[in-house]
């Protein structure tokens, strides 16, 4: 719900208006209909018999060939040391299929041959316009594979089908699209500095860029960043999180299928602290792009600084949802309810902290109240009625029990809990959306991030002051929302506010033309828009003496 509204603005046709029931070899009309001539290097690799893919058939009758090995020179291989992960599905706790497990060694051949590749020119120079082709190729083929993308990450990672085909394969698409789009856009500036002297800028792609990508939008995280690399002219090797990598293994057979050149996307599902680490240690890796916990981000940092890499580091958020006593009282609970529990609240910039005025607390508070009973439906991913499915993980999932306990046994008011799912005798990952009322901001759920279906609305201020500085008492700063109609308050609160990101009068509304990013605990640098495709080129100034001598 929350991204459609600005989607339908940016896809001007139904992305699914061909869709197709995937074969792992079949190439979309799409792609042979491009005119665009393209260098020999970018026809679609063959895919030899002996690759690590298997078929699936997922519970919604679905089926296709999913890809289980590493992705290195265009082919998926089985790692060195012959290790896996099993990819378990949240609902039922069951295991989908085992992938192949990078180690250092994986990690250490997939970067040279990004490296190799970036250095080659039939990559780094080839015409731009050949990099935003290749990118609206695959975004047509993201379009045409849309209900295997969409089954794989509902199977993966518990979020509604619906979701996952309506919302996030929009975003995926949508971003794609915009990228290509800056392909051939990235100028420099010139400089008139007198008669015998001139200079320019260029912007040159970084290298070989590392990606680290989070388990709640495994897909859309990955666009986010693989896009805007591809388009500036990098070569990427990302690492998908160990619990959700068959979506962006599924997305690395459609760069083929799109023409990409071996080495320029690589894909290493692996453990964060054997894979991950060795990517961003790796003395070849140019700039890292991490998504995840902020304690995770510290030790990216760190290992980084080794090198001096580049990094965009999009972390943990505690964010507020400020409610004024002048608020459209009925939207401003629906996006609230919608800013905590979509995703199963597994959002980095969740605006579950609420800060409601003293004056419409009960108010908001019991509409709230209702609205969450009516409107959140927790049930299997797969039931058209669905509204939140399970957290991703077994660890999340016990976390947020625990920190529901530490909130009750803190004194803090517990005043709505939802039901389990009725056809599930408590198996999967599932935790009903719960409700704490009259929270004091010294409380665990109001200072700690809790990743899931969990809203805190903490005791009400009085004056606008107080308001802003308890929003700004955290050591996040990803996102805030403001909820007034005057509309003078709404932007000196926005000004006031210690975040990246401020929504004024909804929540979540994020669009791939405008950055995303957090300040203080909440990261290093934006992704999306203008300053997304920016953190991935060198600005370089070339001086020119036309005339000066010693």
């Amino acid at each position: 719900m929350l991204k459609t509204l600005w989607r339908s603005r940016l896809l001007r046709t139904n992305p699914y208006h061909n869709v197709q029931s995937t074969a792992i070899s079949c190439i979309p009309p799409q792609v042979a209909s491009l005119s665009t001539p393209y260098p020999r290097t970018f026809t679609t690799t063959k895919i030899t018999r002996n690759e690590c893919i298997s078929s699936l058939a997922a519970p919604n009758g679905h089926s296709w060939s999913q890809p289980s090995g590493l992705f290195i020179r265009n082919e998926f291989v089985k790692s060195r040391s012959g290790e896996t992960l099993s990819s378990i599905d949240p609902a039922t706790e069951r295991s989908i299929i085992d992938v192949q497990a990078a180690q250092s060694s994986d990690v250490d051949d997939a970067v040279k041959s990004a490296q190799e590749t970036f250095e080659s020119t039939s990559w780094r120079e080839v015409d731009p316009t050949v990099r935003r082709d290749l990118l609206l190729r695959l975004a047509s083929l993201v379009s045409d594979h849309a209900h295997t993308l969409a089954t794989i990450e509902t199977w993966d990672n518990g979020k509604p089908y619906s979701t996952a085909l309506n919302e996030d394969i929009p975003d995926v698409i949508a971003t794609l699209r915009y990228y290509a789009g800056w392909a051939d856009k990235l100028n420099g500036s010139s400089f008139n500095l007198g008669p015998t002297k001139m200079a320019y800028t260029t912007r040159e792609p970084v290298g070989v860029c590392g990606l680290i990508t989070p388990f709640n939008y495994p897909l859309c995280s990955a666009v986010w960043k693989l896009a805007p690399a591809l388009a500036a002219g990098n070569t990427v090797v990302v690492k998908p999180s160990e619990h959700t990598s068959l979506s962006t293994l599924y997305l690395a057979h459609l760069t083929r299928l799109a023409g990409f050149p071996p080495g320029v996307v690589s894909v290493l599902p692996g453990l964060g602290n054997q894979a991950g680490a060795a990517l961003v240690s790796h003395p070849l890796v140019a700039k890292i792009a991490f998504t995840g916990s902020t304690g995770t981000a510290q030790s990216v940092m760190r290992l980084a600084s080794g090198s001096l890499k580049r990094l965009t580091l999009e972390t943990g958020g505690k964010s507020p949802l400020v409610v004024f006593e002048d608020a459209d009282m009925d939207q401003a609970v629906r996006w609230a309810h919608a800013g905590v529990m979509s995703n199963a609240g597994q959002i980095c910039t969740s605006t579950a902290r609420m800060l409601v005025h003293e004056r419409v607390y009960e108010e908001f508070t019991n509409k709230f109240l209702e609205y969450t009973e009516h409107n959140s439906v927790l049930g299997s991913p797969w039931h058209a009625g669905t509204t939140q499915g399970p957290q991703t993980t077994r660890a999340q999932y016990e976390r947020i029990l625990n920190m529901i306990e530490s909130g009750q046994s803190g004194g803090a008011k517990l005043a709505y809990q939802g039901p389990h799912p009725p056809s599930s005798p408590r198996s999967g990952f599932f935790i009903p959306p719960t409700i704490f009322t009259d929270v004091p901001d010294t409380s665990s759920l109001a200072l700690e991030e809790i990743f899931g279906p969990v809203a805190i609305i903490c005791t009400p201020f009085r004056t606008d002051d107080e308001c802003i500085h308890r929003a700004n008492n955290t050591r996040y700063g990803l996102g805030a929302s403001v909820f007034t109609k005057d509309i003078a308050r709404a932007h000196q609160v926005a000004r006031r506010v210690k975040a990246g990101m401020v929504w004024i009068n909804s929540s979540q509304d994020c669009d791939p033309r405008v950055p995303f990013g957090g300040v203080k605990m909440s990261g290093v640098g934006s992704e999306l828009g203008e300053e997304g495709i920016k953190a991935y080129t060198v600005e370089k100034a070339v001086h020119v003496n036309l005339g000066m001598r010693l």
